[in-house]
């Protein structure tokens, strides 16, 4: 069987079949990523964002072929380039656009701004500043599960720069010392910063880096969402199965630079030229789309329309909320406390 073929409405790759209805579902919320990226990137220009803002542009397939692979109750984290996995796991985007723009109505009170990103009902933990700090944390909500033997898997994302950070390689001993039910992402997009991968990793092969805790690795195309959903799922079913961590290396691209204030000057355009027409995730979808006569030119052209003008609305919406109040300050500081004193204020039985 090819990799791909026609199977009454969809599109068969590699034994899988994507009916018409998933295939739309995929290449509309790798769209209304990069558009909402795009209009956050504007509003940042006009200085009604602050601080630092890392937008995911290039990146989509990843952030949508994950989410589509995952249950909705595994648990997930990753770094300060949240937008687009926290739109993908479904939270409102009125919500994390108030959320940048420092509104009350943001998912987290405007309190957290671009890179800390947050949704509890959506089991998403973040969104963290500090490079590789998510982490750690993700063991723990991995050790969690396996503690209490819910079945849920934690799919922790970093950056091929954050790799590099000690508390990772800790991490990883542990997670595979009591085989936890855990899948370590590494969006690879070339860059830790302003430095390229070859110039800061002796190993650039990072879906290696797991071998001296034996965690098994995978190197998925992460330039195409058919391609990183299908294998997602497949690293996926091997952490819930009980076998354990694996590490997962997705060889994508960001179109900008690594924030908002990095004019990008260490890469060549040419570079970015060719990622962005030669593998681009979505127009490589949209042509295996019409290639399959699931869709026309026209259709994507009235689909991106349509979602511009939904991104303008969720922008207007979210800067007519107003700031937090200042007492706002003092909230979520600490847990609150429970009745008749805090956890474990009393005797350990």
């Amino acid at each position: 069987m090819s990799a791909q073929q026609n199977q009454g409405a969809g599109i068969m790759r590699e034994g899988v079949f994507y009916d018409e209805s998933t295939l739309h579902q995929l290449h509309d919320s790798m769209l209304y990523i990069r558009r909402f990226e795009e209009k956050a990137g504007q509003m940042y220009g006009l200085k009604k964002i602050g601080g630092f803002c890392h937008l995911c542009n290039g990146q989509e397939a990843v952030c949508v072929g994950l989410q589509h692979a995952a249950e909705a109750t595994d648990y997930m984290m990753t770094s300060y380039r949240d937008h687009g996995h926290i739109l993908a796991r479904g939270t409102d985007p009125t919500a994390v656009m108030a959320e940048l723009l420092g509104r009350a109505g943001g998912i987290v009170k405007g309190k957290g701004g671009s890179m800390h990103m947050f949704d509890i009902s959506k089991n998403f933990a973040g969104g963290n500043g500090i490079v590789g700090e998510q982490v750690p944390i993700g063991l723990g909500f991995g050790f969690s599960s396996w503690y209490r033997d819910d079945g849920r898997v934690t799919i922790c994302i970093m950056g091929d720069g954050g790799i590099n950070q000690g508390a990772v390689y800790e991490s990883f001993n542990m997670a595979a010392l009591w085989k936890l039910p855990i899948v370590f992402v590494v969006e690879n997009n070339q860059y830790a910063m302003g430095t390229s991968l070859e110039r800061a990793s002796a190993e650039t092969q990072l879906f290696k880096r797991g071998i001296s805790f034996k965690i098994p690795g995978m190197k998925i195309d992460g330039m195409d969402v058919l391609e990183f959903e299908k294998q997602m799922r497949e690293a996926i079913a091997h952490a819930r199965s009980g076998e354990g961590p694996i590490l997962v290396e997705a060889m994508t691209y960001r179109y900008r630079g690594h924030s908002m204030s990095d004019p990008a000057t260490y890469r060549t355009r040419a570079e970015v030229d060719e990622w962005r027409t030669g593998r681009d995730p979505i127009a490589r979808l949209q042509g295996q789309m019409v290639e399959a006569g699931l869709a026309t030119e026209d259709d994507f052209k009235q689909k991106d329309r349509d979602i511009k003008k939904a991104v303008v609305a969720v922008a207007k919406a979210a800067e007519a909320q107003p700031e937090p109040d200042a007492a706002e300050m003092w909230t979520d500081v600490y847990s609150d406390p429970i009745e008749g004193g805090y956890p474990y204020s009393g005797k350990v039985s």
